[in-house]
């Protein structure tokens, strides 16, 4: 842990991409500062003379750190963005909160802990809702009032901001805000906006650490990660909870079961209602922003998985599923979810109800026990309405292309609209090592369907914990189907950048191509395997084609031909009509 300070010493990733830089819009009050990427466009060079090309404003993710003014100390945590807002609302309290137990980082006494070693200025102390209010994003918007987080989002989604209350009042979107995560940029996960996705991080009981986590976590908002989920189950699942929190400007995820297990010295049988409940709160105050639970795991659907070809998939399932039949008993998280619901709203939690019984291959894609789960939690999400909470549903997992509406359609039935988050689906079993690929064939189908969350697969899934470039490789997978669902679903800002992009490829403004991409560097390092010369920079060519067969090159030629063609035949009119328009002279 010595190195903490040394997480993000590698500059590239506290500067935004070459061609780029970090703006702000700002809303109705100065404290409201929405971070656009600017892209820098070159001018289109004609005969007539060089045309300007306008910069770009795209959606960004990265927070702080792609902002060259930014001084980032991970030690410190990021600026409290929110607290001002939270605090104006006068509905919270600061309290002490829980103790850090050894349990909470999975040691059994004492003195075995490293995560002191580590000085931290985080200072961080918890709120709560104040007895008889209630907190949420959700209850404010029931109320008519528009948030200076609803308004943030607004100008991040190009609409308005009564129509951004609108539908998080609704329950079609909503708007991970824990109230102890002030860090966060406000952002909506809903059908009528931007399809968004979540990279999935943490460490396990063999690999990884928390320095590596937290490079994990800033790797993936630079590339465009949403959200996060912060999956740890091995040690020091505390404290790399807390070290990535104070330092994410986006949402985090998190599954509580798993760390819960670990109290229990992963024994699923030993768990209980007091060991769940305390972890919830636990991670309530360190500032978890959406919880999965998987509270439609009941008892009666466990012998619908009996015969199917990979099982119960999920770990959050398949630990439910083995406490159910150890006890004989339902589902604490079912018999106890209008309590769960309580502690949801007194931090503004969303529920991420979880498909414990989804699908893990194509042979048991939308069976049985899929869909009576899905019934369930379409009953629990208008239980947690009635408490102003906020709910996305999760879904597959593995569903062939031909089967990916099914899902969306019932979803939205049984649930209401509640937005659907899911992972891939993997359209295919086949492809070990490339499932980041069958998983964006079907997150792009699904994403254009009414998927509101796209949870991103890396080249690992199913092989491995996956490191830094694994990330990399998902979010940009995931990346191209969200925007491709965009497309496909007319988002009123969608296009604007494929077309700047293909202007500047037919114009073989090769710098502007790179600097649109939604990967510059690799499309540059792609270019330069063959073409490194500055000069191969403005050429009207690529190494595929060479100057002779560019298509591109070849319509250029064409255009200017028939432009010349053009003015001969206005000159020739010129001259008819000069001579008293005659088809016959005498």
């Amino acid at each position: 842990m010595k190195e903490k300070k040394d997480v993000l010493s590698n500059q590239t990733l506290q500067a935004s991409f070459d061609g780029s830089r970090k703006v702000y819009e700002q809303g109705s009050r100065p404290d409201i500062l929405v971070p656009k990427r600017e892209i820098m466009l070159s001018n289109t060079v004609t005969q007539a003379g060089d045309i300007q090309n306008e910069p770009i404003r795209v959606y960004d993710t990265s927070g702080p750190y792609t902002d060259e003014n930014a001084h980032i100390d991970v030690t410190r945590g990021l600026k409290r963005l929110k607290a001002t807002w939270i605090e104006e609302r006068g509905d919270t309290e600061s309290y002490e909160g829980r103790h850090v137990k050894p349990e909470d980082n999975g040691y059994r006494s004492k003195g075995k802990e490293p995560f002191h070693a580590v000085h931290t200025d985080f200072h961080h102390v918890p709120l709560r809702a104040k007895k008889g209010t209630c907190v949420t994003q959700m209850h404010y918007a029931k109320k008519g009032i528009i948030t200076p987080e609803m308004e943030f989002i607004a100008i991040r989604e190009q609409l308005s901001p009564e129509f951004v209350r609108e539908e998080v009042a609704s329950g079609r979107a909503v708007i991970p805000a824990n109230i102890n995560h002030p860090e966060s940029e406000p952002m909506i996960i809903g059908k009528n906006f931007h399809v968004k996705i979540n990279a999935n991080i943490g460490n396990s009981a063999v690999t990884s650490s928390i320095e590596e986590e937290v490079e994990k976590m800033t790797w993936a908002i630079r590339w465009g990660a949403d959200t996060m989920m912060d999956l740890s189950t091995g040690k020091d699942i505390h404290t790399t909870r807390e070290w990535i929190i104070r330092n994410c400007p986006v949402p985090v995820g998190t599954v509580p079961i798993y760390q819960a297990l670990e109290k229990v010295n992963g024994v699923a049988e030993d768990l209980t209602w007091d060991v769940y409940r305390d972890t919830l709160i636990e991670q309530a105050e360190q500032g978890v922003d959406y919880f999965t639970i998987h509270a439609g795991v009941l008892l009666r659907y466990i012998p619908l998985t009996v015969d199917r070809v990979t099982g119960i998939v999920s770990r959050g399932g398949a630990i439910m599923a083995r406490w159910c039949l150890a006890h004989h008993q339902e589902n604490f998280l079912y018999t106890h979810f209008e309590e769960i619901c309580e502690i949801m709203k007194t931090y503004d939690i969303a529920f991420s109800l979880g498909d414990g019984l989804r699908p893990g291959s194509i042979a048991d894609a939308n069976d049985e026990a899929q869909f009576a789960e899905l019934k369930t939690l379409g009953e629990l999400t208008e239980i947690a309405w009635k408490h102003d909470v906020q709910v996305m549903i999760e879904g597959p997992g593995h569903v062939p292309m031909d089967k990916i509406k099914e899902n969306v359609d019932r979803q939205v039935e049984i649930c209401k609209e509640a937005p659907f988050y899911t992972l891939g689906p993997l359209t295919t079993d086949i492809a070990p090592g490339y499932d980041h690929i069958t998983s964006a064939i079907g997150a792009a189908m699904i994403g254009w369907y009414g998927t509101a969350m796209l949870c991103y697969v890396t080249p690992k899934e199913h092989l491995g914990l996956p490191n830094k470039e694994d990330v990399r490789e998902g979010v940009i997978a995931y990346k191209i189907a969200a925007h491709a669902a965009d497309l496909a679903k007319g988002h009123p800002a969608a296009q604007k950048r494929d077309d700047a992009l293909s202007k500047a490829r037919f114009e073989f403004r090769w710098r502007d191509q790179f600097h649109l991409s939604l990967d510059p560097e690799k499309a540059l390092a792609f270019h330069d395997e063959t073409l490194p010369a500055e000069g191969a920079k403005t050429a009207h060519f690529c190494s595929m084609c060479g100057p002779k067969f560019c298509s591109m090159k070849i319509s250029h030629d064409i255009r200017n031909q028939s432009d010349e063609v053009k003015k001969e035949m206005e000159k020739k009119a010129k001259e008819f009509i000069s001579q008293g328009s005659q088809i016959y002279q005498s």
